[in-house]
């Protein structure tokens, strides 16, 4: 029998860096989170829905517990680089990465959809999504991240409505190695530019 790489793994980790950050979903408060997203939202916007000006900044909204407080603790401990999180991230405590991930968390999710245009390249990434691509023994995405996308506490994260150039971005880094991970790297570098096109415009037409 063939042993299937998942490919919903590869998008699970356009934030993840690594599963040991998140072992326990976060016991954080809403409220107190909302108190410090403030400085977030500037980028994230302030119903954590991203910014329309910027897509390459992920929507935060409806994210699954857990899954932003261990990108926040990636992000401070160097495990995840990028050069703005990590002074964003510089002064939170454990505590306060917890709140934001609660209050982040209990937002609601905005669908902005697909341009016209793009259909026909989305409907061939859900191809992908949906049944995967057997000639690379790459199984389907929603395997992990859910027919609707809607992830998996705390390790696949939701996907469904996410930015699809902030998708398309984290793969092509997958990919060609810029940001590591053992299982990552490997099953971005088996889709071609075209399916992670198609995949990231899939994603962010999905409800």
């Amino acid at each position: 029998m063939k042993k299937f790489l998942v490919l919903s793994m590869a998008i699970a980790g356009m934030m993840i860096t690594g599963v040991g950050h998140a072992t326990h979903a976060s016991e954080g408060v809403a409220d107190k989170g909302a108190e410090k997203a403030a400085v977030c939202s500037s980028c994230h916007g302030a119903d954590g829905n991203g910014m329309a000006d910027n897509p390459l900044y992920p929507k935060l909204a409806d994210q699954v517990p857990g899954y932003i407080m261990a990108q926040l603790k990636a992000f401070k401990d160097g495990s995840r680089q990028d050069p703005i999180m990590a002074g964003m991230v510089a002064a939170l405590s454990e505590e306060d990465m917890a709140h934001l991930d609660a209050y982040y968390s209990s937002l609601p999710v905005m669908n902005i959809g697909i341009k016209k245009e793009d259909e026909e390249q989305a409907l061939a990434g859900q191809k992908i999504y949906r049944g995967g691509y057997s000639k690379l023994n790459i199984s389907a995405c929603m395997s992990c991240h859910g027919p609707s996308g809607e992830g998996i506490p705390i390790q696949y994260p939701r996907v469904s409505g996410q930015n699809a150039a902030y998708t398309e971005k984290q793969l092509h880094a997958f990919k060609d190695g810029t940001r590591k991970h053992p299982m990552m790297n490997s099953i971005a570098f088996l889709l071609s530019n075209e399916q992670i096109k198609q995949l990231s415009l899939y994603t962010q037409g999905l409800k």
